[in-house]
């Protein structure tokens, strides 16, 4: 098999997952032969320069295509799948012989009923396309109506038409709308949090060798420009900021195609430990065991159009040089940016917020010191520090990685990383830079040394402190990135947050509250939702809310990425106004379809506080602040007994 397929492989991979992109219309019709026989016909509408693969084809080449029905105790007897003759010829993607369809092509299958009552049948294709660059795995639900309309098998899928079991009649569903912005101050401050990060990323690195050395090249030339070297510098810091805020543009694009896109990569868990090894290679890139560059040709096409440029061209094609060349050293910390923001669940803007504040920093010290150039007396001199700089990057690099892999873990429900598990990484990591800082102490002694193994030594031992069974340490600071404490190695415990009491279905939530009279908090949460951490484990371990929820509230606990099979191993299929249908196989995209459906959002965490009586008691809540979270939960209990 060849080397391109591999290439396609992986950038199939991005378009499927990232973009969601399809190439393929399916269109599904029955024909009706007698009361329980029926012919089904599915039509695949491809599009230009895509290749739809036969059903049929030998070893080492493309995906079958396959039909699985979804309900097979309903069908009694079925054909195989009848296919015209396909086009065969070699193929520059495996590199032998393949059979394939383009443009359009109609499959055809006889069937026979066990149920003459039935209205539909679903079925499953699973199948593979590819252009001259790319290879798309995908798969379709598809849905025949036994009346023999034909049915557009889109994969967008309306919500808001469907009629289900899952569709419950709230009352006061108006307060719904009006608590989508409830926490709006709040996430006014995380965008605010989230510049802070970016700038500190900005901070480290300048101080890596890639980019310090060159602050005292950059202020000498420009100013040598005379009077016009002030207004350049400026330029060349705010072209910095742009060229760093673009790369979140694409993202916006992303997130118009699919809106749910970051919600799903973030439960994803093949994309979470795709990141964990992403991670890993920043590591070993900052250990120094190789090196995370661009091609040289950019970089000298680039530095080339700076040289050959003047004014205001020229300064942005230096600035964009500068961005290019110290992608060895800025490249890890932009990936965790990056990564840290497309699975945080809240979108672009996340990104952008992040990287505004990793430009701003990394622009404010060229233009700051160019326009006041005798400021360069008090930088230091560049040395040693900064490869030393790069090997703690490095070791912080390591410890994210195993916040991907948890996830990963958390999703499958595997058990493999429990808390105390993960946090034993840590000091494992903590220990290891705290060595390799000591052993630095060889070299040449400095105050900001000895404070970094004074906070190193605090990590480690703090760290140390965490891993004891009911520890009164509870690394409130790290919630979010640890797993949750229910998890944990050790036996005596619920599987809920901080011991309480919780379902994680709702109709026995809903049992328990109409026989004890409680008022319900639904918690739509998810084992990789990092805000839903804190929230347990920040502001629901304080003693008032904890009893408040203990001893006042049901606790129903909806995990929208609960890959457990649902009961019976019996899937719930959907159906909206267009025939569209969306089958739920496991328990988290049952509990994700039921918040869609039911409060039209699909982000967590989100609070609702329901009465036995199925009465909205106040507007949602999602991410916020400790005190806000308290009066909320004493506004619902107290409208609840008003009405009670």
């Amino acid at each position: 098999m060849s080397k391109n397929f591999y290439l396609s492989i992986f950038f199939g991979f991005f378009f499927n997952v990232i973009l969601g992109q399809n190439p393929i219309e399916w269109i599904t019709s029955t024909e009706k032969i007698n009361d329980s026989t029926y012919n089904l016909t599915t039509t695949a509408k491809i599009e230009n320069n895509w290749r739809l693969y036969s059903q049929y084809n030998e070893e080492g080449g493309a995906i079958l295509t396959e039909f699985i029905f979804s309900d097979s105790l309903i069908i009694k007897n079925y054909s195989k799948v009848i296919e015209p003759e396909p086009i065969t010829k070699f193929d520059p993607v495996f590199n032998l012989d393949q059979s394939y369809f383009v443009n359009q092509v109609t499959f055809n299958q006889r069937i026979v009923l066990s149920d003459n009552d039935v209205d539909f049948v679903n079925q499953t294709v699973y199948y593979q396309v590819c252009d001259d660059r790319v290879c798309i795995f995908q798969e379709q639900d598809l849905m025949f109506n036994l009346s023999g309309i034909s049915n557009l098998n889109k994969t967008v899928f309306d919500y808001n038409s469907v009629k289900s079991e899952l569709v419950i009649n709230f009352n006061n569903k108006e307060l719904i709308s009006s608590g989508q912005d409830i926490s709006s101050s709040y996430i006014s401050n995380n965008y605010l949090n989230l510049f802070i990060l970016g700038f500190l990323g900005g901070v480290l690195a300048l101080l890596t060798p890639c980019v310090f050395p060159m602050i005292p090249l950059t202020v000498s030339f420009f100013s040598s420009k005379g009077s016009s070297g002030k207004f350049l510098s400026v330029m060349y810091g705010l072209f910095i900021v742009f060229i760093y805020l673009s790369l979140s543009l694409p993202f916006y694009f992303i997130e118009n195609i699919n809106p749910q896109i970051f919600n799903q990569i973030s439960t994803s868990p093949i994309l979470n430990f795709l990141f964990f090894l992403v991670f890993i290679l920043f590591a070993l890139s900052l250990f120094g065991l190789f090196e995370i560059t661009l091609p040289s040709s950019w970089t000298n096409k680039i530095d080339n159009a700076s040289n050959i440029s003047t004014g205001m061209i020229s300064t942005f094609f230096m600035a964009l040089t500068l961005c290019l060349v110290s992608f060895s050293c800025t490249g890890p910390i932009l990936g965790s940016l990056l990564v840290g923001s497309i699975t945080s669940q809240s979108g672009a803007l996340d990104l952008t917020f992040g990287m505004l504040g990793f430009g701003v920093s990394l622009a404010l010290p060229f233009t700051f010191l160019a326009i006041s150039p005798n400021s360069l007396k008090v930088l230091p001199k560049s040395g040693i520090w900064l490869s030393r700089v790069k090997v703690i990057l490095g070791f912080i690099e390591l410890a994210l990685a195993f916040k991907f892999l948890s996830n990963a873990d958390l999703i499958l429900e595997l058990g493999l990383l429990k808390r105390e598990v993960f946090i034993i990484i840590w000091i494992l990591i903590s220990l290891s830079c705290l060595i390799y800082l000591i052993n630095s102490l060889r070299f040449k002694r400095s105050l900001i040394l000895y404070l970094l193994i004074a906070f190193f030594s605090y990590s480690t031992i703090n760290l140390s402190l965490g891993v004891k069974e009911k520890s009164s340490y509870k690394l409130a600071l790290l919630s979010g990135l640890l797993p949750p404490t229910f998890y944990t190695v050790y036996e005596n415990n619920n599987g809920c947050p901080l011991g309480l009491n919780c379902f994680k279905d709702f109709e026995k939530g809903l049992l328990e509250s109409r026989y004890t009279n409680k008022p319900m908090l639904i918690d739509f949460t998810g084992w990789a939702c990092a805000n839903c951490r804190r929230v347990e484990e920040n502001t629901w371990s304080k003693n008032d809310i904890y009893n408040m929820i203990n001893d006042e509230f049901i606790l129903i606990s909806l995990y929208v990425d609960d890959r457990s099979k649902l009961l019976n191993n019996k899937n719930i299929n959907l159906t909206d106004k267009n025939g569209n249908v969306k089958i739920l196989e496991n328990e988290g995209e049952k509990w994700s379809a039921f918040q869609t459906l039911n409060f039209n959002i699909n982000s967590q965490p989100y609070y609702v506080l329901v009465s036995p009586s199925l009465n909205i008691l106040n507007s949602p809540i999602q991410y916020t602040d400790t005190q806000t979270y308290r009066d909320w939960l004493k506004e619902g209990l107290d409208n609840f007994k008003d009405n009670n």
